[in-house]
């Protein structure tokens, strides 16, 4: 349901943000940049993935440093629409420039892949804290699960032409360090193309209006964050939720990072096998995104999110036990369903617990949320393979133990009076 005012036109481009980043992810993160990272910029070497997820850590401590902050400053200044257009040229910019990155650079493309990360991360929570202003109650879930949908959607169109220049280039002879740039730029103008109707259509509804607390948003950001996590005790079950997210996050982020890096170490699959596989488990992502994203608001924010840390647990023990690419390919497509559920979940979900007046404060949270899960699963899979001496399969078993915990925690989460806490604060608010 969407809120008086918001036309869908209006609501469309904001789920076509989701459609026009997710091709960096898909491509940079997911698919084929970290892989060749590996492979290519680092040699292969035992430290490889330690030293990508580290470049990873390193982008996401500098989101949760600076989330708080913007989202605060954003809601004081009226300015979510502004910022976002920054992290969008940010991101472009520097994924563009990864393609000057090759065999050996190691410190450019470590620096590269900081930057871009950083304005892709930036860009998503501010996309967010825009979702509580387009709809309402069961609609939240609905168009959560539309911007995720055609997230994988996007991501989908970008890496099927990644996928058709890369088998032009192999068949001219090519090699990953000629055709890998090509990408990269593929890429970059997809995400800068798409994002054009957000920014047309979509409407900066927030006043301006006092930063919480009196704090000055991006000039006192440690003070800003220690007021957002102290105002969580008015609202224990966000607060409950937000660790939740930390601990099931840090698997899925994992995944996200590793999954190439898994399909070539561990599988043996080629380039064009491992696009091939991402492209199969971006579809059945966005029918997860899809179906979730009703079934959310039939069933409950919290049983829909329990469902898909079932399956994210169900996936850790696939791909731990595939030995060949049949049980593998199972295992990759479980997970791309669960992992467009639990993304849409968990955004509806925080957007549902948090108080109007400082959704764009607390989607900072959820960023920051996020983030810190984007540095503990992905270093937790590195540390492992570089302890092991190259072991995936067990680096891969060891993420199991995050959506255990996070099953742990959502069970003590309650939606309904997380709900009625973020109603009052509303009330109560000048």
């Amino acid at each position: 349901m969407l809120n008086p005012g918001v036309a869908k036109r209006e609501a469309l481009a904001w789920a076509m943000f989701d459609f026009a980043n997710s091709g960096y992810t898909t491509v940079v993160i997911t698919a084929i940049f970290n892989a060749y990272f590996v492979a290519a910029i680092a040699g292969n070497a035992h430290w490889a993935s330690l030293a990508w997820t580290s470049a990873l850590a390193v982008s996401y401590a500098l989101i949760m440093f600076t989330a708080p902050g913007l989202g605060a400053w954003a809601d004081r200044h009226g300015a979510k629409k502004r910022l976002l257009l920054l992290t969008v040229l940010g991101c472009v910019i520097s994924t563009a420039a990864l393609g000057l990155a090759g065999p050996g650079d190691l410190i450019l493309a470590l620096v590269l892949v900081v930057a871009s990360n950083f304005f892709f991360g930036s860009g998503e929570n501010l996309i967010a804290a825009f979702l509580p202003e387009l709809a309402r109650g069961r609609g939240l879930g609905r168009l959560s699960g539309w911007g995720w949908g055609l997230g994988y959607l996007g991501g989908l169109l970008t890496l099927g032409l990644c996928l058709a220049y890369v088998g032009h280039a192999q068949g001219q002879g090519l090699g990953a360090a000629d055709f890998v740039p090509g990408t990269l730029w593929i890429t970059a103008a997809i995400f800068l193309l798409a994002c054009l109707p957000t920014f047309l259509f979509l409407k900066e509804r927030a006043g301006r209006g006092p930063a919480p607390g009196g704090a000055g948003g991006l000039e006192h950001p440690y003070r800003q964050l220690r007021q957002s996590l102290a105002s969580l005790r008015q609202h224990e079950d966000l607060g409950r939720f937000l660790v939740c997210i930390v601990l099931y996050q840090a698997g899925v982020q994992a995944v996200i990072a590793l999954a190439a890096v898994y399909a070539q170490q561990a599988m043996h699959f080629d380039t064009t096998q491992t696009i091939q596989l991402v492209m199969v488990v971006n579809v059945t992502a966005a029918l997860g995104a899809l179906a979730f994203g009703y079934l959310q608001d039939r069933i409950g924010h919290k049983p829909a999110l329990a469902l898909t840390l079932v399956g994210w647990l169900a996936t850790i023990l696939l791909a731990w036990q595939a030995t060949d690419a049949s049980r593998f390919w199972l295992a990759a497509n479980v997970a791309g369903f669960c992992l467009g559920a639990s993304q849409s979940a968990g955004r509806a979900l925080v957007g549902y617990l948090s108080p109007v007046s400082r959704r764009g404060e607390y989607f900072g949270l959820w960023g920051l949320a996020v983030k810190l899960s984007s540095i503990l699963g992905p270093l937790t899979y590195g540390l492992a393979v570089w302890l092991s001496q190259g072991d995936h399969r067990l680096a891969m078993l060891s993420l199991g133990v995050y959506f255990l915990a996070g099953l742990g925690v959502l069970a003590w989460v309650n939606p309904r009076r997380g709900r009625k806490q973020a109603l009052r604060a509303d009330s109560l608010s000048p």
